[in-house]
């Protein structure tokens, strides 16, 4: 099924494409943060582990992350002074969330965003957003190990905490601001 919808509101076009209907929910609904945790099968992460591998393999020329932004905002946001030199690339779907994610069975959705962002970024969202569940966060460390594990990707989590502290100067997400303070002080300290 593929079906494709353009519409204005004001000054701002937008366009939809439906590739495929997908009947499994969300493990979330309408927000990126993990707020009770979920039951998630060993083949589930299984099978989420093959598809960021798979994701990070992908030759492309789309950005998801820009190197003039981690220029600008990881100094200011982090509050430390930082090398924000990209240690390596890949790409990433660029918004690997909760919200983006099915149960049981795994369906990766909202792929507008995705391009070449710093080697981790996916994993270092989605445990970013999963602060809030310790065990949870505890268990994407321990499954993502081999990735967040690395310099590279201990990098990628300073850019998305980077990210997420800029939107809690926003009003939003301010239940992780504290969490994330806390990730950044591990994570500089080390």
């Amino acid at each position: 099924m593929w079906a494709r919808r353009t519409w204005t509101d004001g000054d701002h076009g937008y366009l939809a494409e439906l590739y495929d209907r997908i009947t499994a929910p969300t493990i979330t609904t309408h927000e990126p943060i993990l707020r009770k945790a979920p039951d998630l099968s060993d083949a589930w992460w299984d099978s989420l582990s093959t598809a960021l591998d798979a994701i990070a393999a992908v030759a492309n020329n789309r950005v998801a992350v820009r190197q003039e932004y981690l220029d600008r905002a990881m100094p200011h946001y982090l509050g430390i002074p930082i090398d924000t030199t990209v240690p390596a690339w890949t790409a990433a779907h660029g918004d690997l969330h909760w919200a983006n994610l099915t149960a049981p069975v795994l369906t990766v959705l909202d792929w507008e965003g995705w391009g070449s962002a710093p080697a981790g970024y996916d994993a270092a969202l989605l445990h970013s957003c999963s602060l809030l569940v310790p065990d949870t966060a505890a268990q994407i460390r321990h499954r993502f190990a081999h990735i967040l594990g690395t310099p590279a990707g201990r990098f990628a989590e300073l850019v998305v905490i980077t990210e997420l502290l800029q939107t809690t100067t926003r009003g939003d997400n301010l239940e992780l601001e504290a969490p994330l303070r806390a990730r950044l002080r591990f994570l500089t300290e080390r």
